[in-house]
């Protein structure tokens, strides 16, 4: 075994142990346990959960590969998702937690006193959550597959086992401590590789700072102007310049915004505090921590893109001879994500944005972090760190989602709606049996992902903001709001989405790509399935308030329920209500 799998195996297995520790530490006996923990989490201990369950393979693995392609458009995601999540903390955590339920269903159930609305938020959150946990699945395959040098399906089965282990055992409050523990691997995995490569090509040990440096080699040349004139010497548009379309870009940025907000398993971490001012502080902490990845992000993505381009260029007009190849791209053509054809029969490589003569024919986005310490000729402990933490990220989110599924089906579906006299004894076991299907299905749509969903995890997000998003607003903000009228804007924004979606089955990125290749001739008005979840969630909105109109406002005591809420005084901290 050579030293770099000796290190990933000691580390992954490792923090493997330390998950199963917890799992088995912290397994779950009540009902309140499972979906809540208890709703004993202290504030920093929900903060750090809050940072590992937002930071999934999305953040760790592909949001560093996105911004080093895009460029400058990549500030969407970081935009996007960021806002996102001071939107929930400001406008939709706190009145959710102070009204005391477990889940997003139950919530949207009680305030539109509807079991036919909390039904059709069931169903919104499965395929939004379903949607997102495939990204989730592929992460977790693609550093098991690279790293223990395994088939990415077999990696898949060793990463679902793991979730399975401690999200049936401990439910919320297994996954709760576990997201501590994958937190800290995380970030750690994240930072020290980013310090060493800042150092290495500016000198300076703070990568945030690192990005706006000058070059280690003396030159006086920044990174940045470096970086611009490598890439658009090969043809590729300069790396600080390059933006999406002004529509595409708003739109883009507000469907990952309102999705952020809302994704039910982000917002179930705030029902797991005491009380709603330690529901604010959580959100508080957790900003704090995921700044920490964030802010790193585009530095990470673009001394990606600079290590990559002058390891296969090392100067002006020489390449790279294909025979003399570093043995990181040795490893990843394994796996398939890096692939090289010799067009012109020179024996070197050519990398070039000209499609006729480009020799790098697959540079897949999701190995830039993962790839960038080896790139880098990092010592061989950090590159096994990062496979760690590549795995932390997905396994944390994947659990959350895991849980919200679960939870939507056994407690909403199943004790909200068709057994509601279902003791609490049953219903624990319910969640586990529903639980362990989840997993079973999450891993099957790894294994085989449906075309539509492919490759994204915007998707989730655009599904999250055309459905679950504008009910949760209208819900504590507009007190008349009624059941038929959120029921009629839930199914038209997630529907309209859908339909969208399927009728431009390559899902892009940026315009002018996609799975299917070419250019969509009828995008509405420019704006690509990806960030159309903000169109959806306009006419939500709008067929909601139309329906108003229609219907009349909800009944006193409803409206008397949102005052409640949205009143800061008389909170009672501690026990849910039920």
């Amino acid at each position: 075994m050579d030293e770099l799998k000796l290190y990933t195996w000691i580390a992954v297995g490792g923090t493997f142990s330390l998950y199963f520790f917890i799992a088995w530490w912290a397994r779950a006996g009540s009902t309140s346990e499972f979906y809540a923990a208890g709703g004993g989490i202290t504030p920093l201990q929900n903060g750090m959960a809050i940072g590992a369950d937002w930071m999934s393979a999305a953040s760790f693995i592909s949001m560093a590969g996105l911004i080093a392609f895009l460029g400058y458009g990549g500030s969407v995601f970081l935009m996007g998702w960021t806002g996102g999540y001071v939107l929930l903390a400001l406008c939709l955590a706190p009145y959710m937690r102070k009204h005391g339920k477990f889940t997003v269903p139950e919530f949207i159930g009680d305030r539109y006193y509807s079991k036919a609305a909390r039904i059709v938020a069931v169903v919104c959150l499965i395929i939004a959550s379903l949607t997102y946990i495939i990204g989730q699945m592929k992460g977790v395959g693609v550093a098991f597959s690279r790293f223990l040098e395994v088939e990415y399906d077999m990696g898949l089965y060793i990463g679902m086992f793991v979730v399975f282990v401690y999200a049936t055992l401990g439910g919320m409050k297994g996954i709760t401590y576990t997201q501590i523990a994958q937190y800290v691997v995380l970030i750690t995995a994240y930072t020290i590789p980013a310090v060493f490569i800042s150092l290495q090509l500016t000198g300076n040990p703070i990568p945030q700072l690192g990005l706006g440096s000058t070059l280690a080699d003396g030159s006086g040349v920044y990174l940045l102007d470096k970086l611009d004139t490598v890439v658009s010497e090969l043809g590729f548009k300069e790396y600080t310049t390059s933006t999406l379309g002004d529509v595409e870009m708003f739109a883009y940025t507000l469907s990952l915004m309102i999705g952020t907000a809302g994704l039910p398993h982000v917002i179930m971490r705030f029902f797991t505090v005491p009380s709603v001012k330690a529901a604010r502080q959580s959100a508080g902490y957790a900003l704090v921590f995921i700044a920490l990845l964030y802010t790193v992000a585009p530095a990470v993505g673009a001394m990606a893109r600079f290590n990559l381009m002058n390891t296969i260029e090392p100067a002006a007009g020489q390449n790279l001879e294909y025979a003399e190849r570093p043995q990181w791209f040795k490893e990843w053509e394994k796996t398939g994500l890096l692939a090289f054809e010799d067009k012109n029969g020179d024996g070197k490589v050519q990398y070039t944005a000209d499609k006729a003569t480009n020799e790098m024919v697959k540079v897949d986005r999701d190995i830039m972090v993962l790839a960038n310490p080896a790139i880098a000729n990092l010592p061989n402990w950090v590159i096994a760190l990062v496979a760690a933490g590549g795995l932390a990220a997905a396994l944390s989110t994947a659990a959350g989602l895991l849980l919200a599924i679960s939870s939507a089906i056994s407690h909403d579906l199943m004790k909200g709606v068709l057994v509601p006299d279902m003791d609490e004894k049953t219903e624990l076991m319910a969640s586990r049996i529903v639980m362990t299907i989840s997993v079973c299905v999450a891993g099957y749509l790894g294994l085989n992902p449906p075309g539509f969903a492919a490759g994204t995890f915007a998707l989730a997000f655009g599904l999250a903001a055309s459905s679950i998003f504008p009910a949760l607003m209208m819900g504590i903000f507009s007190k008349k709001m009624s059941s038929k009228a959120a029921i009629a804007g839930m199914c038209s924004g997630i529907g309209v989405t859908m339909l969208y979606v399927f009728q431009h089955k390559g899902i892009m990125f940026i315009p002018g790509t996609s799975f299917l290749g070419g250019m969509e001739p009828n995008w509405f008005f420019g704006i690509s399935p990806n960030a159309f979840g903000s169109v959806g969630a306009f006419v939500n909105f709008v067929v909601a308030f139309a329906m108003l109109k229609v219907t009349g406002p909800a009944p006193s005591h409803i409206q008397d329920l949102v005052t409640n809420f949205r009143t800061p005084h008389g909170e009672v901290a501690g026990a849910h209500n039920h």
